[in-house]
């Protein structure tokens, strides 16, 4: 699948932006996974698509290797103030909405897809880590960030803005192809 054909296809399913993704733009850092360490989210070591269920930073720096290129895919929308958390939210689902969209086209144009999300994967209500297999691995989704990369520096790697100015938020994700 060349780029014009996921520029389509992000379109499709309703990005705001995109941008072509080199693959050899992305450094893994150890940094990076210590800030997930300190779990402010809630789910450091609670679900398969972070870590440590997702992979040593090496595991994950060697998946990422695997690949090419692709495309990096964002969501922006306005917000009345940064206080406005339903605003960011809604706009945080129009993104994982946007994003699992292409996901399934290219899971089913039978493309090798290697997809990282914005957050933690949302595909079960409860995770079986570390007690059972994933149930989904096929559409579980870890986030760039829980494979060490540091979005602001992926976008500013691969010319594509990441600051849309104020009363704005933007989520990005990418798949690497």
């Amino acid at each position: 699948m060349n780029y014009e054909d996921l520029t389509r296809l992000a379109e499709a399913a309703g990005f705001t932006a995109w941008g072509r993704l080199d693959a050899g733009t992305l450094e893994v850092k150890p940094e990076v996974r210590d800030m997930c360490a300190v779990n402010s989210c809630g789910v450091y070591n609670k679900v398969w698509s972070c870590p440590p269920g997702c992979g040593e930073l090496e595991e994950c720096s060697a998946r990422l290797k695997k690949y090419g290129g692709g495309i990096l895919v964002q969501t922006t929308g306005d917000i009345e103030d940064s206080f406005d958390f339903e605003g960011i939210m809604d706009i945080e689902a129009d993104h994982k909405d946007h994003f699992t969209k292409m996901y399934a086209e290219l899971r089913k144009a039978g493309v090798d897809v290697l997809a990282l999300g914005a957050g933690c994967c949302r595909q079960c209500k409860t995770c079986t880590y570390p007690d059972a297999p994933c149930r989904f691995p096929e559409q579980m989704v870890s986030s760039m960030e829980a494979y060490g990369l540091v979005v602001l520096e992926v976008c500013k790697a691969n010319d594509l803005q990441y600051y849309y100015g104020p009363n704005t938020m933007t989520y990005t994700s990418c798949f690497l192809i």
